[in-house]
Parts: C-alpha cells; sequence; structure tokens
C-alpha cells in the first residue's frame, strides 16, 4: 500500500493522506481517501484516457467540484505511475 499526500483544503480541513493499494494478481488498484468517505476498486482494464473523468465525477458526490478536479488529476497521475 502506497500514501500518498494530496494536500487539499476541503471545508476547511485539509485532505491529506490518499491511499492507494494494488493487487496484481487480481489486476486491480483500490484507492480511498477516507476523510471524504471516499474509494474506488479500478481494474487494469478500465485504466484509459477516461480515468480522470471517471474518478473526477465519481469524487464530485463526496465533495466539490474544484476538489475533484484536483483530486482525481492527483490520483490518475499516481496510478499510471504503479
Amino acid at each position: 500500500m502506497k500514501v500518498r499526500k494530496a494536500n487539499i483544503i476541503h471545508n476547511g480541513e485539509e485532505i491529506r493522506n490518499v491511499y492507494i493499494y494494488e493487487n496484481k494478481k487480481e489486476e486491480y488498484i483500490l484507492v480511498a481517501v477516507p476523510q471524504l468517505e471516499w474509494s474506488k476498486i479500478i481494474k487494469y482494464e478500465e485504466i484509459n484516457d477516461k480515468t480522470r473523468e471517471h474518478l473526477q465525477n465519481s469524487i464530485a458526490k463526496r465533495s466539490n467540484e474544484n476538489i475533484a478536479i484536483s483530486l482525481s488529476s492527483k490520483i490518475t497521475q499516481w496510478i499510471l505511475e504503479m
């Protein structure tokens, strides 16, 4: 499991940690942001040009649009580095 620093402010509180777990055997990545009570499983075959957009839409349900844009961009970058 990797812990990444997001450093994004949400409702006056900083979103610090994003947890990323990669299961190579079952070919998926689990991303969790406890402060938003949000998580997402992304299968390897689902990682494509639309990944950031899908993450953004999912995160926007738990926060505002600006946070969703910033956080989805960071998460997409991190999972593509794995």
